[in-house]
Formats: structure tokens, C-alpha cells, sequence
């Protein structure tokens, strides 16, 4: 009963990974159009050109950047030994 648990969950693995860079790269894009919206928002309720904007594309591509190292983190912690680059 275990073996076939334990091939389960191996057939399993590459698709996990998958879906969670899928899901991670997703959320990482959207980061970035969220945060440029609510700065375009705060730009037209204020006044002010492109400021907000710009900080809003800022902290968006921060967002985005700390979302894909997370993720990368997690897929090679999570990735089996054989997969794994250990230079």
C-alpha cells in the first residue's frame, strides 16, 4: 500500500511544481498591473502626472521580483535529488 502511495505522489511532483510557477509567475505579473492601476488611481485623485504611477511600477516590479525568488526557492526545495543542481 505504501509503494503505490509513494508513486502517487511522484507522479505528482512535476506537476505541482508546475502549477505552483504557473500560479507564482501569475501572481507576479499581476503584481505589477495592480500596483501601476493604484497608482494611476492616486495620480487622477491628486493631481499629480506621473508619480504615482512610476512609484506604483516600482513597488509592482519589487513585488514581482521577491514573488519569483520566493517561488524559486520553494521549486528547488521541493524538487527531488536527482533534479537538484548541488555545485
Amino acid at each position: 500500500m505504501t509503494d503505490r502511495r509513494g508513486e502517487e505522489e511522484r507522479s505528482k511532483g512535476p506537476r505541482s511544481r508546475q502549477a505552483a510557477a504557473y500560479q507564482g509567475s501569475f501572481e507576479a505579473v499581476f503584481a505589477i498591473l495592480i500596483a501601476a492601476v493604484l497608482g494611476d488611481l492616486a495620480d487622477d485623485h491628486f493631481g499629480t502626472a506621473p508619480r504615482y504611477l512610476l512609484v506604483g511600477f516600482a513597488i509592482g516590479f519589487a513585488s514581482f521580483v521577491l514573488r519569483l525568488v520566493k517561488l524559486g526557492r520553494t521549486l528547488q526545495n521541493s524538487a527531488p535529488d536527482a533534479e537538484r543542481d548541488d555545485e
